[in-house]
């Protein structure tokens, strides 16, 4: 017998916390479970060697962000200066085993504090147990981006209210967690027939997306939502759209040593920080990262992903997959939208500024 699907549910119909006789049950294995996660993250801080330590310059109220990457010396300049100019204030960077000049450049930075590790990333759960433990022990009490080096984080007014602001607001809402959709963007053309150099605006090359070929469901055990979609799910997965990458995220949290990522920073243990919609009817302030996975170097990328096989639980399922992009598609359609804005986003329902006006 196959294995079910998890329940979900429309938004308006979600049951509230605990309909179930076994809702304490439940939130013991929970509970459980966030401390195996917590355990395996103080186990797994062995593999990291600190190369660059500069965390004693983080001061009470600098805002973090956390990064798991390799090879990642083209995006890294801009990717710095974005996520700078929002209001980050110390960048914690764990480089697996990069052999590119990721390294080197990290370590030029004043702003950035650097691990290395040559450990695998499938086995430490995609990078969440190393994370994880940066998290806990450089990022309690602070607010915390936790991004990977191909997503650049926009939200409402982000280009005139930088992230102190934002992160003063939430908590003066009561919001401890802002969701964010991951926005696939793409070329026109073939992907490796654009041309883009570190330190430029990946925008420039990256210019559209799919508007409107999303599903969403909220998961009954975690009530966190599940969102599908976007141009890998149409060009890659048409026959079985639920095998296509998850879309939602929580990339910022104001974090406790106590918490943990579950499944990327897809879902959050405790389960309420996964509480990031309005089960009322109406919106909570939600923000989008802009994903440039697809810069030129994507086709190259692919084929050495598909060789170490450490990027899915399961790397077999997903060999056509890496071919597909090893074949240099284009992903643009006649339904393909131009990218303008927080704005345009905000009026597909893709983001929402919420109360915050």
């Amino acid at each position: 017998m196959g294995a079910q699907a998890p329940r979900t549910f429309q938004i308006a119909d979600l049951p509230p916390p605990g309909h179930r006789g076994g809702a304490l049950w439940q939130n013991a294995r929970l509970r459980l479970r966030r401390q195996i996660l917590l355990a395996r993250a103080i186990r797994k801080r062995r593999e990291l060697r600190a190369v660059a330590d500069r965390t004693a310059a983080i001061c009470r109220g600098d805002i973090l962000a956390v990064v798991c990457l390799r090879d990642e010396s083209l995006r890294l300049p801009f990717f710095l200066d974005h996520h700078r100019r929002l209001g980050v204030s110390h960048f914690l960077v764990v480089d697996n085993a990069s052999t590119d000049d990721s390294a080197r450049l990290l370590c030029d930075q004043p702003d950035v504090s650097l691990w290395q590790t040559a450990g695998s990333y499938r086995a430490s759960r995609f990078g969440v147990d190393w994370t994880n433990w940066l998290l806990m022990r450089h990022g309690h009490g602070h607010w915390c981006l936790t991004v990977d080096a191909d997503e650049l984080l926009v939200y409402p007014h982000w280009e005139t209210r930088p992230l102190p602001a934002l992160t003063r607001w939430l908590e003066g809402t009561g919001q401890q967690a802002m969701a964010a959709m991951m926005l696939e963007l793409y070329p026109q053309g073939p992907l490796s027939a654009q041309d883009y150099r570190a330190g430029e605006d990946p925008l420039s090359v990256l210019q559209w997306f799919d508007s409107g070929n999303y599903s969403l469901q909220v998961q009954e055990k975690l009530r966190n939502l599940w969102i599908q979609g976007g141009p890998r799910a149409r060009v890659f997965f048409p026959d079985d759209p639920r095998r296509a990458p998850t879309l939602n995220k929580l990339p910022l949290v104001r974090w406790n040593r106590r918490y943990a990522y579950l499944n990327s920073t897809h879902s959050l243990l405790p389960a309420r920080l996964n509480a990031v919609f309005d089960e009322t009817g109406g919106e909570m302030t939600s923000g989008a990262l802009l994903h440039t996975k697809f810069l030129p170097s994507v086709v190259e990328k692919s084929a050495e992903e598909k060789g170490r096989r450490q990027h899915f639980a399961d790397p077999r399922r997903f060999g056509s997959y890496y071919d597909g992009l090893i074949a240099d598609p284009v992903l643009h359609c006649d339904a393909s939208r131009r990218y303008t804005g927080w704005r345009q986003l905000e009026s597909l329902g893709l983001m929402s500024r919420g109360g915050w006006v």
